[in-house]
């Protein structure tokens, strides 16, 4: 479908398509003209939500935000049975194993989209099978994934030391960039 130029909808998409334009460019603008770290490049997506709903912790003793405020925290919705999230495990266990140390937090909140996805028993076979050693968190009533708004499997949150979203993807890929934004993060909180 072609829209007019002189249409309010052809209007309202140049804008919108403009500000996305801008929102992208900031980043890179702002670093480039001499903002103080590449931390302060990352756009602020605003502050991060509790995790909440969760019905079981895998892993992990029960964990909060804010009991992590002045780490970095990844934070991965996955399910076992899509093959998407299962192709980004071993880059999420291996952040998890390099960069712990260094003050990262992963937490897999893992969200089921079939009711065979739902038993503990099943998603603990499958964290074996693929090697998650980090915690995770059993969303079977998507409070969590409501709480972001989250719409995608696999997706990614990147946390701040602030508690602050300052990065986030969907799918599969960018890997190397994600890693970057967890080195700088790591970097930034001193």
């Amino acid at each position: 479908m072609t829209l007019h130029p002189s249409s309010s909808r052809f209007s309202d998409r140049r804008a919108f398509l403009a500000s996305m334009a801008a929102a992208l460019a900031a980043p890179g603008l702002a670093y480039a003209a001499g903002a103080a770290s590449p931390a302060a490049a990352l756009p602020d997506l605003g502050a991060a939500p509790e995790f909440t709903g969760i019905e079981r912790w895998l892993n992990s003793e029960p964990l909060s935000l804010a009991q992590l405020r002045g780490r970095v925290v990844l934070v991965d919705f996955w399910t076992y049975a899509c093959i998407n999230c299962i192709r980004t495990l071993p880059h999420v266990n291996r952040w998890a194993e390099q960069y712990t140390p260094q003050g990262l937090t992963v937490v897999g909140v893992h969200t089921p989209e079939f009711p065979f996805e739902r038993p503990t028993a099943n998603v603990e076979a499958a964290m074996r099978r693929h090697g998650v050693k980090h915690p995770v968190a059993q969303d079977n009533r998507y409070g969590t994934w409501k709480a972001y708004s989250n719409q995608y499997w696999p997706a990614t949150y990147l946390i701040d030391a602030q508690g602050r979203i300052r990065y986030k993807h969907f799918g599969e890929g960018e890997y190397e960039r994600t890693e970057g934004v967890i080195r700088t993060l790591l970097a930034a909180r001193g």
